[in-house]
């Protein structure tokens, strides 16, 4: 019942927060909208700061699974996030997460777009373009390197439409990425990556928005969405 009044709440703040199609899904004053994957009332780590969000390992209660969710579902979709990562960091974003008590964890279902502090070099030589920031996690990587450093601001926006199959990102305004998000494409794309052997990763095609908790400090603001239909 508890969710259900904060969904109701959530759904209430952001359609009055609606402009040229924009939605806000951070209101910049506390977590309602979002929640603990698979449910956790314990913000773990969480908390809003001059209309920041923002996640600090040093601050979790436990060392469950802390990464965050969208209460709402998204289909057909432009989403646009600035995302800033502490020194050595490595976050990420999710869509089309489905949340089951099946998986502990989004990244079990939904895509990821790195987030990561791409000075990091030891990172970088050992895992390649495949897996950083503004590559779709382990599985393409971006066509340029466009990331500011640690402590400044990015911005991302995705877009996903699952009825055209078309995935972009624009990273701090230039097109990184181009990917189909569904069929044969999609299962192209990923067939060649450890992911083809989770049986639902990436078929969820109306599904949740995630933030990951990897133990790092990073912080987002103007989080707002764009629904194509």
């Amino acid at each position: 019942m508890k969710r259900l009044s904060l969904l109701f709440l959530s759904c209430f703040i952001f359609s009055c927060n609606s402009q040229d199609g924009w939605t806000d899904l951070f209101n910049g004053q506390d977590l309602s909208g979002w929640h603990i994957y698979n449910g956790s009332e314990d913000p773990n780590g969480w908390y809003v700061d001059n209309e920041v969000l923002v996640f600090d390992p040093a601050m979790r209660t436990d060392a469950s699974n802390a990464s965050l969710i969208t209460d709402q579902t998204f289909r057909d979709f432009e989403l646009s996030i600035d995302w800033m990562i502490s020194e050595n960091g490595n976050s990420g974003l999710f869509w089309a997460v489905k949340e089951d008590t099946t998986y502990i964890y989004p990244y079990e279902t939904g895509p990821e777009i790195q987030m990561l502090d791409d000075n990091w070099t030891e990172y970088i030589e050992e895992r390649g373009n495949i897996q950083r920031a503004g590559s779709i996690f382990n599985i393409m990587a971006p066509i340029e390197i466009v990331s500011k450093p640690s402590g400044e601001w990015n911005n991302y926006v995705l877009h996903i439409d699952q009825t055209q199959n078309e995935g972009w990102l624009d990273f701090n305004g230039t097109r990184v990425l181009e990917f189909p998000v569904m069929g044969s494409q999609w299962s192209e794309l990923i067939s060649p990556t450890p992911f083809n052997d989770w049986p639902e990763f990436g078929t969820t095609q109306n599904g949740h928005l995630g933030l990951q908790d990897h133990g790092a400090k990073i912080a987002f603001r103007r989080i707002k969405i764009r629904e194509l239909r």
